[in-house]
């Protein structure tokens, strides 16, 4: 597959000095790779392309597999880092297509289904802090997809856009979201990401069983939630959300 290398560089460098991108054929997840290089020391600001994941990696350690699947790795200094994947899921978003729809706390979805991941980590070594973002979207129709339960895929709404088109389109603008965060925190996206979000004014579960209607987020990217007991902010890590299937959703 051609990707567009020099059109990404001309894009990015200018935003981040000493960016290079590169292309590895398979590797076993692109995030553990610039983990492992930021170990050794490895620290400049990269975008890594894999054309086949082996262990790509979803939030809470879950696999996720997609046909454009990518990490960026940059050095960052925010204030607060509380937000940080929703902002990028809004860059996803706008970048893409206005039908798409944001579910807290890190996918991007379209008509009900997921289209897309993100994973963030970050590692300290020494006085510096290493940001890794992981992105994996699907473009054309999985393999193995059954209609009824799969993912959504661009290519239903975007059908002349394949993957490198793809990249080349949120590449530079995901940069620019993330040094804004860096710059201001999550509040500046709150407004938009609530805009977007497919959980807004619906009925969630949380994993401990609490019920409630999602009330979208609030400066620091926590869900909240309108229970029983009253307004829950949901920000763990270990905590997932699911809506709760509409009566109109259900076939007899």
């Amino acid at each position: 597959m051609n990707w567009p290398t020099r059109q990404l560089h001309e894009a990015i460098a200018p935003l981040l000095p000493g960016f290079h991108f590169d292309v590895l054929e398979q590797i076993d997840s692109t995030n553990s790779e610039l983990m492992r290089r930021a170990r050794s020391g490895q620290m400049q600001p990269v975008l890594v392309l894999a054309g086949q994941q082996t262990e790509g990696r979803g939030r809470l350690g879950r696999r996720w597999s997609s046909d454009l699947s990518f990490s960026l790795g940059v050095p960052l200094s925010p204030v607060n880092w509380s937000g940080l994947s929703l902002a990028v899921g809004l860059s996803l978003v706008q970048s893409l297509h206005p039908d798409l729809g944001l579910k807290w706390p890190n996918d991007v979805w379209w008509n009900g289904r997921k289209l897309a991941g993100i994973l963030i980590e970050t590692a300290s070594f020494g006085t510096v802090r290493y940001l890794v973002v992981g992105i994996g979207i699907n473009v054309k129709p999985p393999a193995g997809l059954e209609l009824s339960t799969g993912p959504a895929w661009l290519q239903e709404l975007r059908p002349e856009l394949d993957a490198p088109e793809a990249l080349l389109e949120i590449a530079a603008p995901l940069v620019q979201t993330i040094k804004r965060f860096e710059e201001s925190g999550f509040g500046p996206f709150q407004a938009s990401f609530n805009a977007r979000d497919v959980l807004r004014l619906r009925q969630v579960t949380l994993t401990d069983g609490t019920v409630g209607m999602a009330q979208g987020v609030d400066r620091e990217g926590a869900l909240q939630v309108l229970t029983d007991q009253g307004l829950v902010s949901v920000s763990s890590a270990e905590v997932s959300v699911r809506p709760v299937p509409s009566p109109l959703s259900v076939r007899t």
